[in-house]
């Protein structure tokens, strides 16, 4: 799913330091660019809200130039136009972007400490079709050592409801990539997911999309679960994704079920 690069698995298998290296932009800030991207063929089962088994393609792409880090995502929804599909007459499309701006570099400061490497002006945008999912987030983004896991991006940001023009509540995200298992033909088994979590949330918000119905909760949100094999061009994993009133919506209120467990399988093509 995240960070699929050999090169970021390198990075993510580092132990932690006993004194961390910061990044070092004073002479170039593009020595350390990269760019890459993939195509997920992805299928889901009980994906909430709502329990919907659906299959989808993800267009998955992310990078590093100059000053500017970026994570983001096309999903294009029931490829076969499927009449009997959970997503049939549903959005066809959903997009996230993530962008984030390291101060370090922007800067030349070294505003590294502890096991803290980077830090950025971290961003989201998150975008349905039709009148559907219409969010914008902003806050401060890091690179934090962690031990095992290694380094993980730790966002916490603002949440602005762009269909409604209201600023509500805070979002903490945290992805992480970390081979664990290396084959002597060079490829891999990782570990590798994400937490999204938001809190902070009025519960007498009444989102557009649902036609005046309350079903805010204060807090909630999703884990992430993926075990994958890697080699140089493809990959193929299973996910395990957790939920707790995910986007903290209500459970069993009028976005359904919010609360569960749901299952991913997927084959990935790196290009």
């Amino acid at each position: 799913m995240r960070k699929t690069l050999v090169a970021l698995s390198v990075l993510a298998a580092t132990a932690l330091p006993a004194v961390v290296n910061a990044a070092d932009y004073s002479d170039d800030i593009h020595k350390n660019d990269y760019k890459w991207s993939q195509f997920n063929l992805m299928y889901s089962f009980d994906e909430l809200p709502g329990e919907s088994d659906h299959d989808y393609l993800e267009m998955e792409f992310g990078g590093r130039s100059g000053i500017f880090d970026l994570y983001g995502y096309v999903d294009v929804f029931n490829l076969t136009s499927d009449k009997d599909s959970d997503k049939a007459g549903k959005e066809k499309i959903f997009m996230k972007f993530a962008p984030r701006v390291s101060l370090d570099a922007l800067t030349g400061k070294d505003l590294s400490f502890g096991p803290v490497q980077e830090l950025y002006l971290a961003t989201l945008m998150e975008w349905g079709g039709n009148s559907g999912v219409n969010n914008q987030k902003i806050g401060l983004g890091s690179d934090v050592m962690v031990p095992w896991l290694g380094k993980i991006g730790l966002n916490l940001m603002a949440s602005y409801r762009g269909n409604d023009h209201e600023w509500n509540g805070y979002h903490l995200a945290t992805n992480w990539f970390k081979p664990f298992h290396f084959f002597d033909n060079g490829s891999f088994l990782s570990y590798q997911g994400y937490i999204d979590y938001e809190f902070g949330v009025d519960k007498s918000f009444v989102p557009e999309e649902f036609g005046g119905a309350q079903i805010n909760t204060t807090s909630g949100g999703a884990m992430f679960n993926g075990l994958y094999w890697h080699s140089d061009r493809y990959a193929v994993g299973y996910g395990l994704k957790l939920y707790n009133e995910v986007y903290a919506l209500k459970d069993d209120g009028a976005a359904g079920k919010t609360s569960g467990v749901s299952h991913y399988v997927s084959v990935t093509y790196k290009f």
